[in-house]
């Protein structure tokens, strides 16, 4: 079995439904930059932004360690 990172929305780092805190968490980064490039990224595009964020919301399982 993998002894390896696993992807998790964040329970610490929450704001909406944590997809952002988790992804920062897993790329041990600070949660604003990477809520700060969701947004532009949003911003170019609404639809893109706000579906990615939604899909990866359904599909992000929840942090079981918290």
């Amino acid at each position: 079995m993998e002894n390896g990172k696993r992807l998790y929305r964040s329970n610490r780092n929450r704001m909406v439904c944590g997809v952002c805190g988790g992804l920062a968490e897993y790329f041990a980064v600070d949660p604003t930059i990477v809520r700060l490039v969701w947004a532009v990224v949003t911003l170019f595009g609404i639809a893109p932004g706000i579906v990615a964020y939604i899909i990866a919301a359904i599909i992000i399982p929840q942090d079981p360690n918290f």
